[in-house]
């Protein structure tokens, strides 16, 4: 599909993108399946890459005050690892055998956090062990090389270590800004980039900032109770669209 003339799916999938970023990481995968049906896989992939940066950006100016810089630190060296993994994978693995896998992982760690919703005695201290922060920063770098879907899996680990919502929507915005930057190389070395796609990107940016205009909008008028069961219900609605 050319490049010149964005479908409407790609234009909603933009407004998307700054959903996203200014609080509702869910809607992440909704942007990568409105891509996917826009143009062929690979090469969403690389024109929603630049997309997401800018949005990136749009939220690190918006939040900036609220970011916990010691969970960055925490997650950043296995999600760099994962994203290492992931580009191997990319080249050995078809996208429709992972993402299944992906989706059956999501799946566990949403019903595990919804669990502890209901029952915030289970599971204990084991958000906060290194263990667990290891685990799901790596399927983090796994998952958002492989299909830039790894918005929902850091939202279930931030509200897993009871993070307030300003804080969450402040460290995942520093948090993906820097691992979409370091995907760069990665997807330029898989063909993903090129001058057509960046061109496209630059048409979409002004939507973007729509959608994080949105988004603040609404998250700022949302209680904690309420964010939560909708990060919840986004993650679970991910998990089963890569699933299914």
């Amino acid at each position: 599909m050319s490049l010149e003339s964005p479908p409407l799916l790609c234009l909603i999938a933009a407004v998307c993108v700054g959903l996203s970023k200014s609080g509702f990481p869910g809607v992440s995968l909704v942007t990568v399946a409105l891509m996917a049906a826009a143009f062929p896989a690979r090469q969403s992939t690389g024109i929603l890459l630049p997309l997401l940066i800018f949005g990136d950006v749009c939220a690190v100016h918006a939040f900036r005050k609220h970011t916990l810089w010691a969970q960055i630190g925490r997650m950043l060296p296995p999600t760099l690892l994962g994203i290492a993994a992931g580009f191997y994978l990319m080249k050995a693995i078809p996208d429709a055998a992972f993402r299944p896998i992906l989706g059956w992982m999501l799946l566990a760690t949403t019903l595990l956090q919804g669990a502890r919703t209901l029952w915030p005695g289970m599971g204990g201290n084991l958000p906060h062990t290194r263990t667990f922060a290891w685990a799901m920063g790596f399927w983090a770098g796994v998952a958002t090389m492989v299909a830039n879907a790894a918005g929902p899996i850091m939202a279930v680990y931030l509200l897993a270590i009871a993070l307030p919502k300003e804080n969450l929507v402040g460290t995942s915005a520093w948090f993906f800004l820097i691992v979409n930057v370091v995907k760069l190389p990665f997807s330029s070395a898989l063909g993903l980039l090129n001058a057509p796609s960046l061109l496209l990107d630059l048409t979409l940016c002004p939507l973007v900032l729509l959608g994080n205009w949105l988004g603040r909008r609404v998250l700022h008028s949302l209680p904690q109770h309420v964010f939560e069961r909708i990060l919840l219900a986004s993650a679970l609605a991910a998990s089963l669209k890569m699933i299914l």
